[in-house]
This record gives structure tokens, C-alpha cells and sequence, in this order.
């Protein structure tokens, strides 16, 4: 094993599964080593990597998603080089850089001048760079990561910061680091995650690998550190903003030959934590407290280990109704979460790459209402342990491109809820005044896997199968094939594609064991209750995308989902608990557009249009039901998924003004969601306010269409090679527009977007 070798391995640790490391050499004519800058960037795939050659010439940029990217360098007198290599697997890809001579070629392959295309791209995936993060507008606590990600086409953000993709609920798998994370990740459920390390998201919705399984709606991929420079190297943040939000955040690297060590810590608080039901934005405080150590070191030149270690915790109010603040109600909830990762990894000279991850975590949610509560007073303190196993192998040997593994999940779920009914008029005749329940199981998850990608000049084919099984209250298992395909034509700059997807998507396991208890037969005389199953889907998709003159790149995506036993989820007797359900099944169709411009003389631009259709088909088959009403609404027939946004446009821009200064800017429509309400316009008026009644059309069941411009500018205050101060605010909802996410209706409450927020943000880097 060569000293290069284990400068890869250093980096290796904790890389999301679509990505690889490529290795550098820089020499002079002669071949003698040159120590100098190198620039690798792919503008299609948002990477602007900065990096140093060490006394060998040696340099390495790791965790590269799969895909073709420039390398330049340049040597102090005035000689430079640049050339393209294409990262394809896991396993370290070499490029060579002669200055004073055309590069070498070293298993790679050139292709045309632009990075925008993705020719061997089969399935929808968007990346969000460290350069756009680095610049992203001032979120409220918790809503860093849901804001960036609503802005691209296919995903929609509902209320309090919970992310839908192409039309799914629960159904957002979370991979941290290589890690999944699959329970509800949305502010109001865990402690956030917009970490202040981000280092780079990577976003799925179509043409899933057989590595990935349980939530596919949609994935996001999150990376918290990027390439490693050696000696000691930190950063500061702090921001501040409208409803007295503020934020502190730090970190610190130590780097050297064989290993680094990296802290990370995070603090916010604010007045408006999650989306208030009325304009008055009643008990809405809330704090985040967030810590993380990650450290990495080579046992041998073959071998790396890494551990990461981290801390959440999400305190907040839930915000009142008007009656519930006259009534004197507070509902406090706290989230907290601990988790531990750990990765060894092993190249063998085959070449082949062994990989083994390992996490155990605990995440812990609870709620209390003082006995002013009302309708009902509600105690509930819920939890997860799991641990969690993933071995993978990968190699390589011609056109193929193969890896096979599997994952071992087991977790302990616990439950426990209690309520007081303090105003028997909100509830059914017969209810229960108070009720308590307590119970706790243990689950298991495990799967298997192999996948191929081929390639040929123009075509890349990839195909898996993934074998699952699943038992917490129920056990069901299932065979997942996938096939995704990319044909291009590098002429033209044009790309084909397609991929069919066999999901098997487990349930959420929020209150899943009170939806399937026997013990809520006492709440109501018409009770329905029906163990909550796996969702299993068909998901299609055909695109095409295309670049012109190199600077623009035009996309078009057609996708078509089925499911059998939708998942979606409900709220228990005004409590706001939800419960999973599952209907029989659900169609999802929709159209996404997309153009980028990512350097168009000083202008950075994006376009995305979303064009949707989700319908749902009755009966009921899973989950906790308690009113008859609500069951006769869904026992024959369609209605529209609550997810159900006919159309959804998200613009941005970014200019650069010189090296110092930058502005930019985005702006969003949304056509409205669903609305179900049956009683008289005039008690939505009393509950919720005339303005909020008017930007809802009870007549179509529909939120009326609403609008966002929000802006931006920063300027760099101080740079030199060692540091760099910056500054930076932000205005979202210049308009100051009252716009209504949700309304009251059968599975979702009422949430106002916020007005205008004013926010300014100093980093300094060291």
C-alpha cells in the first residue's frame, strides 16, 4: 500500500453511497512532484474544491459525487494545466497533472468541456454545494435544511418545516454521513437538523440504488465536512433576527498526516419555532442546543477508522389558539437525541473496497400541558434506541461496476399518554374524560443487497435487487428490484434516462404503537383500528436533459408512483398527536422542469416549475380511527392527498460584484393544498381570523395561491490565505405577505408562513 493510498483512506470515512474520492498527482515535465494550488469544480454538481499539493504533489477530494469534473493547476512561474476525469466508483479514482504537458490519463476518461452534463446520470438527483450553503439566507431554529431543500422541484415543505417529496408523507430517509436516519426529522419531531458544519446535501427522488431502502420518497444526503487541511483551522458564526431569533455556532479542525479531530457547537433561540395557527404568533418560543466530535486516524496504510459523536436538544412551546391563550394554556415539548457512528473501512489491492458502518442512537420526545390546557390536557413522553449494522463490498473489473452488503436495524420503541379532556364539546359523545396508555416493543429490520452498474461509451445501466424484511407489530418482507439507464450523446450535450423503482417503505414509528392498540377501543363506541403496514410502490421516471453553449443546462423529468397502503397520518382528538394510517392506495403523477445557469457571465440561476397530481383511494387500512364521520369521508372513492400542490415555481439568482461583493435573490409560488372544512365559514372566522379565512377558498377546498420574494447580499470584510470575515443579511418575504401553508382540515392543522424576517449573519474563518 502506497503512502498515497492511505492520504485516500484519510478521507474516506462516513461518504454518502454515491461517491468517491479522486486522487491527485501533480508533476513538472520531468516528473519531479510540484507543491501548488489545484481547483477541482463541476458546475452540474455544485463542487468548487480548493486544494494543496503536499511536498509529493499529492492532493485528494474526497466524497465526490459520481460524475465528470475539471482539474487546474498552476505553478509559480506561470505554467498550468487543466484537465477532466470522471469519478465512477467508490474505490479511489488517480488523475495525473504534468505542467508544461497535456495530463495523463490515468483511469479516467476526457470528456467534453463542460461539467454541467451528467451523462451517466440514470435517476433525478440535485446537489447543494458547499459555495450555496456558504451563502444561504437567514432560516428561523430548525429550518435551515427544510428551506433548501423545498427549493428544489419534486419537494414541498408543509407546515413547521416537514418536507414532502413528490407527494409522499413520512416517507424522507435522511442519510448523515453515510448513516440513515428514517423517524420524522422535521423540527417539531427531533432536534433540527441544519447543522452548522454543512458541508454539502445531495438530493434523491428517482432512480434509487438497491443500497437504499425502508424511506424513499425521497432522500437526503448530508455531509459535514469536506476536505481536510492539515494544521489547525476553525470557524464562528453568529446571526441574529426578527422574533428575537439568535444564533451562536463554532467549530474547530486539527489535521495532520494520519488522522484529524473536529468539534463542532450550535446554539439558537427564537420567538417563532414553529407555524402559528393565527397571526398573533401566541407561546411560540423555542431553543436549540447542538454538539458534535468527529475524529478519524489510520490504523494502518489499508485501514481507517473514524468515530462521530453528537448531542441534540429542541425545546419549545406549541403555539395557542386565541381561546387557548385566554384560557392561560402552555404546552412545552422536548426533544432530545444522542447518537454515536463509527467506520472502518479496508482496501484490498483486488481492487476491492470493504466498508462497515455501525450507529447506536436514542431519541427521546416529550410533552406537558398545565392543567389550563384545553380542549384536553395531554402528557406523552415517547422514544427510540436503535442500533444499527451496514457492511458493504465494492469492486470493480472492467465495465462493471458492482456492490453487494447488507443492514441489520434493531430498535426498542416505547410509548406513553395521558390526557384530560377539559372541554367535552370538542369531542365525540361517549369519550372517555381521561385516558392513559403505556406500552413498549421491540423491532427488527434487516436487509440484503447487489447492485451493477455497466457502462459502455454511451449507455450506463444500472441494476440491484434488495431483499427487506420488517417486524414491529406486523412482519412482512419483500423483494425490491431496481433498474435505472442513461443513454448520451456528448455532441449534442444530451441525456436520456429512465428507471423503475421497487419500494418497500416501512411505517412511521411516531405513536405507531398506540394506533395499533387495543387499549383506544374505550375512546369511541366506532372505533376503527387496524395494525399499520409497509407501504409498497411502483415508482417510474423518464427524463431528458440538455446543455447549451456549455452554460445552461435544460432538464425535464416525467414521473408516475403508485402505492399500496399510502402511508399519510392523523391527529388525535385535538391533541396534537399524530398517528400513522395507511389508505389502500395512493397515485402520484407530476412533470419537474428545471433550468440551471450556474456561471452565466457574474449570474448564478436556477429555475424549477413542479407541475402535481396525488390522489388517495379509500378505505382505510392501516392506523387509528375515532370518528365515524371521518371514516364514511374515506371509505369509497379519491380525494386529494394532502400533499396534493397542483403547481409550485421556485426561482433564484446570484451576481457577484468583484471578489468582495455578492446579491441575490429567490422568489416562489405555490397554487395551494387541500382544504377540508365542514362547518360554517363563519366559525373559521371566530377560530382563526377574517384575514386568515380569505386566503383559503372554502368553496374549492383549496389555500388560495400565495407568493414569496425573498433577497440577499453579503460582503467579504477581510480575506488572506489564513482567514476570512464576512457579512451578510437577509430579507424573507419582502412583501410582508400573509400566506397560508395549512388549513384546518381531516390530517393537518393550520399554519401561517412568516412575514417579514430580517436577518444578519457574521462568519469568520481561521
Amino acid at each position: 500500500m502506497t503512502p498515497f493510498f492511505s492520504i485516500a483512506l484519510m478521507l474516506l470515512q462516513f461518504a454518502p453511497a454515491l461517491s468517491g474520492d479522486l486522487r491527485i498527482l501533480v508533476t513538472d515535465s520531468a516528473g519531479a512532484p510540484v507543491q501548488t494550488a489545484v481547483d477541482v469544480s463541476s458546475d452540474g454538481a455544485e463542487v468548487h474544491e480548493h486544494l494543496h499539493t503536499d511536498a509529493r504533489g499529492r492532493a485528494v477530494a474526497p466524497r465526490l459525487p459520481f460524475g465528470t469534473y475539471r482539474i487546474s493547476a498552476s505553478s509559480a512561474v506561470g505554467l498550468a494545466v487543466t484537465g477532466m476525469a470522471e469519478v465512477r466508483s467508490a474505490l479511489p479514482t488517480d488523475f495525473r497533472l504534468v505542467l508544461g504537458a497535456a495530463p495523463i490519463q490515468a483511469q479516467v476518461l476526457v470528456e467534453a468541456s463542460s461539467t454541467l452534463a451528467a451523462p451517466r446520470q440514470t435517476g433525478s438527483q440535485r446537489r447543494i454545494g458547499a459555495d450555496r450553503l456558504g451563502a444561504r439566507a437567514f432560516s428561523l431554529p430548525g429550518r435551515t435544511l427544510p428551506d433548501l431543500v423545498s427549493g428544489e422541484p419534486g419537494w414541498l415543505q408543509e407546515s413547521n418545516g416537514t418536507l414532502h417529496p413528490r407527494g409522499s408523507e413520512v416517507q424522507t430517509q435522511f442519510v448523515v454521513d453515510g448513516l440513515p436516519l428514517t423517524d420524522n426529522r422535521s423540527p417539531a419531531f427531533a432536534p433540527s437538523m441544519d447543522l452548522s458544519d454543512l458541508h454539502a446535501v445531495t438530493i434523491l427522488t428517482g432512480g434509487y440504488p438497491a443500497e437504499y431502502g425502508r424511506k424513499l420518497g425521497g432522500v437526503i444526503e448530508v455531509e459535514t465536512s469536506g476536505p481536510a487541511t492539515r494544521g489547525l483551522h476553525g470557524s464562528f458564526e453568529g446571526a441574529a433576527g426578527s422574533f428575537a431569533t439568535g444564533e451562536l455556532a463554532g467549530g474547530a479542525t486539527y489535521a495532520w498526516a494520519r488522522g484529524m479531530i473536529a468539534a463542532t457547537a450550535n446554539g439558537t433561540r427564537t420567538d417563532r419555532y414553529l407555524d402559528p395557527p393565527v397571526e398573533d404568533n401566541l407561546t411560540n418560543r423555542g431553543s436549540t442546543a447542538r454538539l458534535s466530535v468527529h475524529a478519524e486516524g489510520d490504523v494502518t496504510a489499508a485501514d481507517r477508522v473514524g468515530v462521530i459523536v453528537r448531542y441534540g436538544r429542541a425545546g419549545f412551546l406549541v403555539p395557542n389558539e386565541p381561546a387557548q391563550e385566554a384560557a392561560g394554556q402552555r404546552q412545552s415539548r422536548v426533544n432530545d437525541e444522542t447518537m454515536a457512528q463509527a467506520s472502518y473501512r479496508r482496501v484490498f489491492a483486488a481492487p476491492l473496497l470493504f466498508d462497515v458502518r455501525a450507529m447506536q442512537r436514542s431519541l427521546s420526545a416529550g410533552l406537558d400541558s398545565n392543567p389550563r390546557a384545553t380542549p384536553v390536557s395531554l402528557t406523552q413522553d415517547r422514544g427510540l434506541r436503535e442500533g444499527y449494522i451496514k457492511a458493504t463490498l465494492t469492486g470493480q473489473r472492467g465495465a462493471h461496476e458492482w456492490k453487494a452488503g447488507g443492514d441489520l436495524s434493531l430498535s426498542r420503541v416505547r410509548e406513553q399518554l395521558a390526557y384530560r379532556i377539559t372541554d367535552v364539546s370538542t369531542v365525540p359523545t361517549g369519550t372517555p374524560d381521561t385516558f392513559a396508555f403505556e406500552d413498549r416493543q421491540s423491532g427488527r429490520e434487516s436487509a440484503l443487497f447487489v447492485q451493477d452498474q455497466i457502462r459502455s461509451d454511451h449507455l450506463t445501466l444500472r441494476a440491484g435487487v434488495r431483499w427487506d424484511t420488517y417486524r414491529l407489530v406486523v412482519a412482512e418482507h419483500a423483494l425490491s428490484p431496481r433498474v435505472s439507464a442513461a443513454w448520451s450523446w456528448p455532441q449534442r450535450g444530451v441525456v436520456l434516462r429512465a428507471a423503475y423503482d421497487r419500494a418497500f417503505q416501512t411505517p412511521a414509528f411516531e405513536n405507531l404503537l398506540l394506533a395499533s392498540s387495543a387499549q383506544v377501543s374505550v375512546l369511541s363506541d366506532s372505533v376503527l383500528r387496524i395494525p399499520v403496514r409497509p407501504s409498497r410502490g411502483h415508482f417510474l421516471e423518464s427524463g431528458l436533459a440538455m446543455t447549451i453553449r456549455g452554460q445552461w443546462r435544460i432538464e425535464g423529468t416525467v414521473f408516475n408512483r403508485r402505492m399500496d397502503h399510502f402511508a399519510d397520518d392523523d391527529v388525535l382528538l385535538n391533541t396534537g398527536i399524530s398517528i400513522p394510517i395507511t389508505f389502500r392506495q395512493a397515485r402520484v403523477r407530476g412533470l419537474e422542469l428545471t433550468l440551471d445557469a450556474p456561471r452565466w457571465r457574474r449570474l448564478s440561476t436556477n429555475v424549477g416549475y413542479t407541475l402535481m397530481s396525488g390522489t388517495g383511494e379509500g378505505p382505510v387500512t392501516g392506523g387509528l380511527f375515532l370518528d365515524q364521520r371521518d371514516l364514511s369521508e374515506l371509505a369509497d372513492g379519491s380525494f386529494p392527498l394532502t400533499q396534493d400542490q397542483r403547481h409550485t415555481l421556485r426561482a433564484r439568482t446570484h451576481a457577484t460584484f468583484g471578489r468582495k461583493a455578492w446579491a441575490g435573490g429567490s422568489v416562489s409560488l405555490n397554487s395551494g393544498l387541500p382544504v377540508e372544512w365542514d362547518a360554517e365559514p363563519d366559525t373559521a372566522v371566530a377560530r382563526y381570523g377574517e384575514r386568515i379565512v380569505r386566503r383559503v377558498n372554502l368553496a374549492t377546498g383549496r389555500v388560495r395561491p400565495s407568493w414569496t420574494l425573498d433577497v440577499s447580499a453579503g460582503i467579504t470584510l477581510r480575506a488572506t490565505d489564513l482567514s476570512r470575515v464576512s457579512l451578510q443579511g437577509d430579507v424573507r418575504n419582502v412583501s410582508n405577505q400573509l400566506n397560508v401553508i395549512n388549513f384546518a382540515g381531516l390530517f393537518s392543522g393550520t399554519g401561517l408562513a412568516p412575514p417579514r424576517t430580517l436577518g444578519a449573519q457574521l462568519r469568520v474563518e481561521f
